[in-house]
């Protein structure tokens, strides 16, 4: 079953279902621009690793602590320094919660020139959540890559299909809404022979993605990517129409009252 919505699906983007989103989009992603690239460039996949904290649920364990309270004098309990009488009392908590460490990982795409030899050129990155999160490690590790990236010699192609999060590829919202109006996605492409210089795809929910140019070594012609067949088949291969219900739940962020209207109104239109 085909994507009810003609562009970007926003029950794509709840965030139980865009990590897998992600994934296969990046995998599409690397045999479209790899179908593409002329020899010697070549595509693969690599991947960003940090540790974050987690709060794990102990079920259906009970744990069982120790609260030192004072009892009035004349108890057979020790006295403390003050000389008021304490007790240990029993704190019965079930259902406790455990701080540990998660191991997460982002995959991005890399376009390199000299197999055996690599020389990294194009680096592609999806944004996630964790990219669009203030206090988040894992947008601290992205904010370092790009500005590595904008001092070299190597470009960068920015894809934004989340609508929520703090702004973050290279070119500031301000700018591109002075330029284009309000837009809900869009992708911004960096050049390492133009430095001073950024490109900007902006779309809306109702319009499809575009068709985007990846730049690789300055003299060499670009390569053309169209995003949209791309999300396509990531909404028909994972089976998303399984996944999300659309009758009884809402994107997250919310859409405005107008998209909301547009949403209804074309999902109707399919039976869904």
């Amino acid at each position: 079953m085909p994507s009810p919505f003609p562009g970007m699906d926003p029950w794509l983007e709840l965030p139980e279902v865009f990590p897998d989103l992600h994934g296969s989009f990046i995998v599409g992603l690397k045999q479209a621009v790899n179908a593409d690239l002329p020899a010697p460039y070549y595509a693969a996949i690599n991947r960003r690793v940090w540790v974050d904290l987690s709060m794990r649920h102990i079920e259906p364990d009970v744990e069982v602590l120790y609260l030192a309270l004072p009892i009035r004098r004349g108890s057979s309990a020790k006295k403390g320094r003050s000389g008021a009488h304490a007790t240990a009392v029993p704190l019965v908590i079930d259902d406790p919660s455990l701080i540990e460490n998660d191991d997460m990982e982002e995959w991005f795409l890399e376009i390199f020139a000299k197999p055996g030899n690599e020389q990294l050129v194009t680096s592609i990155e999806v944004l996630s959540s964790s990219n669009k999160r203030q206090g988040n490690h894992g947008r601290e590790l992205y904010l370092k890559k790009q500005e590595e990236i904008r001092n070299g010699r190597v470009n960068l192609v920015e894809i934004d299909l989340l609508r929520g999060g703090v702004h973050t590829t290279l070119v500031q919202r301000p700018l591109i809404e002075e330029k284009f109006g309000p837009f809900d996605y869009h992708v911004c492409v960096h050049r390492m022979d133009q430095k001073d210089k950024n490109y900007v795809y902006p779309w809306l929910l109702e319009m499809p993605l575009p068709s985007i140019q990846i730049p690789l070594v300055p003299g060499d012609p670009m390569i053309k990517v169209d995003l949209q067949p791309l999300l396509d088949a990531c909404y028909d291969q994972g089976l998303y129409e399984r996944r999300v219900h659309y009758r009884t739940s809402k994107p997250k962020p919310p859409l405005t009252k107008t998209q909301q209207k547009w949403a209804d109104k074309t999902l109707k239109s399919k039976g869904l």
